[in-house]
């Protein structure tokens, strides 16, 4: 296809999606390629991700859109590691370290665990970089790595390489530059084309709304848990997806490493209510798709039977020191992860009832300082963190309750991050309302 053949096409589908048209497989096959490859110019894909943002897609655009862009690079082959292979995806929030939790729970039932994980991205941690605070943990394993280690302790958790979905990571550049980010069909495809890239079996999406997630509102975070788990059924994967509230930090820890000690925390049968029922509710699932359960109560079982008994914890050090991080972690994780130098405390702005957290804005003011990136190749400071003392619904007093620890390696910008910090606390006069943690269940639609 010649470059003038290509912006030709280009000007049609662009004039297409802009008028509410459907594109067929063939239209998408070629835009697809086109992007990969450089073909069709950066302004033109701009107005179509624009046409797209006003016009959307329909549920079969999107399914064919999403399993072209998984083809449009390298594909992860699973099919030597025995078992269904249940790939685990959240959509990102404040204090989510669900998967470091998860996975070796999952694993030690028996399951497989073969997982893809990204980085820290806006004001959303990564578990990639939670992981690398453990010292010398790697996360670059070359494929026969990554399938040999789940051949033989049940889990890996990796980066994913620069092939996977191509077609992906320029449109997502350009979709950060054009304010057409959330775009819901986008957002799918995204997301969807790189699970299904890896190469998993089956998915358990755990879709966050609140003001710690991108998604504030609870129908936006419904209609991209259905589009998804849609997209998944007409690639022949059963997936389901949970929408969890994200209207305070999952936890008490938000960091890289503190929240690699609340994970021990939580594997050595403790740890916060909340991270241990959503890491309870997608291990069920997982293990229900992955026909290692029959229902609820099997899995649930399975699941308390190796958290209580150790099991999970030990495949959680087996899994550290088979990434040649260090196994001592799992003992005395503060002898081995980095303390900062100083420490400050958040002291509650008025008298009340904690009401709600901006943790959006908490992610960011942490990022600033150096748990997560506000550029891509930005340097993470591990030991930079905080801790929740006070949870939505406890009585606060004005200049005297601790809300929070704040931890970092320089003073004078930790007092300056408590000062920003002040409007993300939110204190009412009653005692709100406590919604539930998991607020839907979607299951792949009945084919």
């Amino acid at each position: 296809m010649t470059d003038s053949l290509s912006s030709l096409s280009m000007y049609e589908l662009i004039r297409k999606k802009r008028n509410g048209g459907e594109h067929t497989e063939a239209e998408l096959a070629s835009l697809v390629a086109g992007i990969t490859h450089g073909i069709i110019p950066t302004e033109q894909v701009s107005a179509w991700l624009m046409a797209v943002y006003f016009r959307g897609m329909t549920e079969k655009e999107t399914a064919l859109f999403t399993r072209l862009m998984a083809a449009s690079g390298h594909t992860l082959d699973l099919t030597a590691i025995p078992g269904i292979k249940v790939d685990k995806h959240s959509s990102g929030g404040v204090g989510d370290k669900t998967t470091i939790a998860l996975a070796p729970l999952v694993a030690a039932c028996g399951l497989p665990v073969a997982k893809l994980s990204g980085r820290a991205l806006g004001h959303t941690g990564g578990t990639l970089d939670k992981l690398e605070s453990i010292p010398g943990l790697r996360v670059e394993l070359s494929q026969a790595e990554f399938i040999a280690q789940v051949q033989g302790i049940g889990l890996a958790v990796a980066s994913a390489g620069v092939d996977l979905a191509p077609a992906d990571k320029i449109l997502y550049a350009l979709r950060d530059r054009t304010a057409t980010v959330d775009s819901l069909p986008l957002i799918a495809a995204s997301i969807m084309s790189k699970k299904l890239a890896a190469g998993a079996d089956a998915f358990v999406l755990d879709v966050k709304v609140g003001r710690g997630a991108f998604l504030k509102q609870t129908e936006q975070a419904l209609q991209l848990a259905r589009t998804m788990t849609a997209i998944a059924a007409r690639a022949g994967h059963p997936a389901v997806a949970l929408v969890t509230d994200m209207n305070q930090p999952l936890g008490r820890a938000v960091g890289n490493a503190v929240e690699i000690a609340e994970v021990v925390d939580f594997l050595r049968g403790d740890g916060p209510a909340d991270l241990q029922e959503l890491v309870f509710a997608l291990g069920r699932e997982m293990l229900k798709l992955g026909r290692a359960a029959a229902d609820d109560q099997a899995a649930q079982a399975q699941l308390e039977r190796a958290w209580r008994s150790g099991a999970a914890l030990e495949r959680f050090q087996t899994w550290i020191q088979a990434q040649g991080g260090d196994p001592r972690v799992a003992d005395s994780p503060w002898q081995v992860l980095s303390r900062a130098q100083h420490e400050v405390t958040v002291l509650a702005p008025a008298s009340g009832y904690l009401a709600g957290v901006d943790g959006e804005l908490l992610g960011l003011v942490l990022a600033h300082l150096g748990a997560g990136r506000m550029e891509p190749h930005a340097r993470i400071d591990p030991a930079v963190g905080l801790w929740m003392e006070a949870r939505i619904g406890d009585p606060v007093q004005a200049g005297q309750t601790v809300l929070a620890r704040l931890w970092g390696n320089d003073r004078q910008r930790l007092e300056a991050a408590v000062t920003r910090l002040q409007p993300a606390w939110i204190v009412a006069d009653v005692p709100p309302a406590h919604p539930p943690l998991v607020l839907a269940r979607v299951p792949a639609p009945a084919s």
